[in-house]
């Protein structure tokens, strides 16, 4: 069995004062995909950085407090990738792969966007580089017997199911038509499958990012943007999939919750 986790910390270092830590040790995870992770390594707590019995690798943006994406792995990896070959991209601490026995896991943060400004051209261009790389990964592991997941925050809901109030976000970054027809490329193009979605079909969510505003934790009134994206014969392999939603408000230690899968390998 490999079971795999995906979350979007909002910041190591406040996640790490929250509940993260407590979470880390119970977790049945083999391995945890993280993002959004916004520190530099000296920055974080050495049980934090280096937390006893993973391997840890971290891909920190040039940018200092922006973005990052890490990797912690309960066996150590035989090889460790960051970025994608886009020079834009390759030191913003959006992507980082690692190969273990037979599957390559890769941690994504794809920019979030927003109308009108460069953040959402800046978005645009990191798509239309990366697709093309989920077609070139896949193909690649192919050759040499290995299946892929691409797990993280991809800043897009793909269909109405994916939030609760999707009728007045359809022109909000995020929903965009022309972001979810991106989406339905790497589904349709690149072959990749949205593994929490086949395996919870014609249901609303399950959600696993809320606003920290008003009652949409409470209400549930949520969007599903972090992904497990799997080869196919990896995604038939998913016996479950499920989000870690929190208890309560106030056992949040993020504004995402973990998504996590358990593959039969």
């Amino acid at each position: 069995m490999l079971t795999v986790t995906s979350v979007n910390v909002n910041g190591l270092r406040a996640a790490s004062k929250k509940g993260f830590v407590p979470w880390l040790a119970e977790t049945t995870a083999d391995v945890i995909c993280l993002q959004e992770v916004r520190a530099e390594l000296d920055q974080l707590p050495a049980g934090v950085r280096a937390p006893e019995g993973w391997f840890a690798t971290y891909a920190p943006a040039a940018a200092k407090g922006r973005a990052g994406v890490g990797l912690l792995t309960r066996r150590e990896p035989d090889e460790v990738r960051v970025g994608f070959g886009a020079a834009e991209f390759d030191t913003s601490g959006r992507y980082v792969e690692a190969d273990l026995p037979g599957v390559t896991v890769a941690s994504l943060y794809l920019p979030s966007g927003e109308v009108g400004t460069d953040r959402q051209d800046e978005k645009e261009r990191f798509m239309a580089e990366f697709l093309p790389y989920l077609v070139e990964l896949k193909g690649k592991a192919a050759a040499d017997g290995r299946e892929v997941v691409v797990c993280g925050d991809w800043n897009i809901a793909h269909q109405e199911a994916d939030l609760k109030n999707w009728k007045a976000n359809q022109k909000k970054a995020g929903f965009l038509p022309e972001e979810r027809a991106w989406l339905t490329r790497v589904l349709a193009e690149a072959g990749y499958r949205d593994v929490v979605r086949a395996l919870h079909p014609n249901v609303a969510g399950p959600y696993s990012w809320w606003s920290y505003r008003g009652k949409a934790f409470d209400n549930d009134a949520g969007w599903r943007i972090d992904y497990q994206m799997a080869t196919p014969a990896l995604a038939d392999r998913a016996l479950k999939a499920y989000v870690e939603r929190a208890a309560s408000y106030d056992l949040r230690w993020s504004d995402h919750a973990p998504v996590t899968a358990v593959y039969d390998l």
